[in-house]
């Protein structure tokens, strides 16, 4: 990585990339945002060009807080019944 993160710093100068060694612990890549949010990723076993898939969606990303989407729950197997509602006929 020491090769193809300056590249990476290069080619973005309005990121600032700092390199620090910390032992004991995985590599991992921290996000910091203007909206002081921040977003940390693990690179642990990756290879170089993930790594700098991971940089680039950070750089990407705006900082806000991820959302989960709820999803309807879809069957294969329908009920026989039919699907609960709120308006019931009699």
């Amino acid at each position: 990585m020491e090769t193809h993160l300056p590249a990476f710093k290069e080619t973005n100068p309005q990121l600032e990339v700092v390199m620090e060694l910390v032992r004991g612990q995985h590599p991992h890549l921290k996000g910091f945002y203007k909206n002081h949010n921040q977003r940390v990723v693990c690179v642990k076993n990756l290879m170089p060009e993930d790594i700098l898939l991971h940089a680039t969606r950070l750089r990407n990303a705006l900082g806000r807080k991820v959302v989960k989407l709820r999803t309807r729950h879809v069957t294969k197997h329908p009920s026989v019944q039919g699907t609960w509602t709120t308006a019931l006929k009699f």
